[in-house]
């Protein structure tokens, strides 16, 4: 165990676990957040009558937000530290979640949508901190393994967040004084409450400031030009768009494809069965981090992705439960995705890091734009037909993986 520890959150003599344990906690956070947006989506489309492509701006609202102030958090971070930009969210994200509460009584889907861009503008301060913050708390060597053990911790909130979301909204149908909008309040007021205590704890735990030129001079071939200069950060720009478009859609219409093409399952079981396939993705989360101590990260993006094309083939072909084990196998193999690509493309920035890291939070724009061209494409040929959405940034995640980055690092290896 101890010799875990070492390899991962230890270097130059100084132990980092005590900041890598509450980094971490950030993880759960934002994916117990995301993981809600799944069962709002279908419940919007069934107390409001809405299409699905409407139903897709809630995650526009969400991902859009993610665009809109990923720079102004990147700058507010370069300023005054990743410890302040931490707080920062966490006080953001538990606004926008107690804001729920006049959202049940005001009643409109345009307030709610204000509801979640505010979380959302909070979330982006924690990835933009907490995703580059893993990658320096231990050796260079270990970032990627570092960030997958991290985000594991966000596949659990994505695991948790459906099956509370399907009891407490999808399950509770009765309304309060004819208030439809009235079972969304106690998750949030809850989970503002729980964000809250955290944000406390990061305010009375003194936690290190990481400079990144620390860790850089030893790094043979580093370079120094800007990092949008840096062909392997853009081309993981692109991958993380494409990657976060395709996730966003497939956890969007799961509940609307399971329920349609095996009616016998209802909103709320599919809600549960969504649990199940955010449990797959944990799972891939844990062993991703273990299996790249032996296979490179790229190559790990670039197979799964490949896997993932023939999944949705398979989903789109509508073969019941075939289908939706693929589903299930799809999970699994997206959960090494954001973290790995987000880990290569900030390999050798340095002090950089922090700037570069906005860029690849606001690359989760692409999970605005996916659910409405899903939801579009399903109203007018059939939610399988959808599916061929994520197959097609499947494709262009494997060509990252499989040649994109890795010519990329040679050349700034050798520069």
């Amino acid at each position: 165990m101890s010799s875990t520890k070492t390899s991962l959150v230890k270097v130059d003599g100084r132990n980092f676990l005590i900041p890598f344990i509450l980094v971490t906690s950030l993880f759960f956070l934002w994916g117990f957040a995301h993981s809600l947006l799944d069962v709002l989506n279908k419940h919007f489309q069934e107390i409001l009558g809405i299409t699905k492509a409407k139903s897709g701006w809630i995650q526009a609202a969400l991902y859009g937000g993610y665009f809109l102030m990923g720079i102004p958090a990147g700058l507010f971070m370069k300023r005054f530290g990743y410890r302040k930009g931490i707080i920062m969210g966490l006080v953001v994200y538990a606004c926008g979640a107690f804001l729920f509460l006049p959202a049940t009584y005001i009643q409109t889907f345009e307030f709610t949508l204000l509801c979640l861009f505010i979380i959302a503008c909070g979330l982006t301060f924690l990835e933009t901190a907490a995703n580059p913050y893993t990658t320096v708390l231990g050796p260079k060597h270990s970032a990627a393994q570092r960030i997958n053990l991290s985000q594991s911790f966000n596949g659990l909130g994505w695991m948790i967040g459906p099956a509370v979301g399907g009891f407490l909204i999808l399950g509770n149908t009765a309304e309060v004084g004819g208030n439809k909008f009235s079972s969304m309040a106690l998750p949030y007021m809850v989970l503002g409450s729980f964000v809250l205590l955290v944000a406390l704890m990061f305010v009375f735990t003194k936690l290190p400031e990481i400079n990144e030129d620390e860790f850089e001079h030893h790094e043979a071939g580093t370079v120094t030009k800007p990092f949008w200069k840096h062909s392997h950060f853009r081309y993981a720009v692109i991958a993380q768009f494409f990657y976060v478009a395709a996730q966003t859609g497939i956890n969007s219409f799961f509940i609307n494809y399971v329920t349609e093409t095996m009616p016998r399952f209802s909103s709320e079981k599919a809600a549960l069965l969504l649990s199940l396939g955010f449990f797959f993705f944990w799972l891939g989360r844990i062993s991703g981090s273990v299996i790249m101590k032996w296979i490179k990260p790229n190559r790990m993006i670039a197979t799964y992705a490949l896997v993932n094309v023939v999944t949705m083939l398979l989903v789109v072909a509508n073969l019941g439960w075939i289908s939706l084990i693929a589903l299930f196998v799809t999970y699994f193999c997206m959960s090494i995705m954001f973290p790995s690509i987000f880990a290569l493309g900030i390999r050798g920035l340095g002090a950089q890091a922090k700037p570069a890291s906005s860029y690849l939070v606001m690359a989760i724009v692409g999970g605005a734009l996916c659910p409405v061209f899903m939801g579009w494409i399903a109203d007018k040929h059939g939610m399988q037909i959808g599916f061929l959405v994520p197959m097609v940034c499947f494709m262009i995640i494997f060509l990252f993986g499989y040649r994109g980055y890795r010519e990329k690092s040679r050349k700034v290896a050798s520069a």
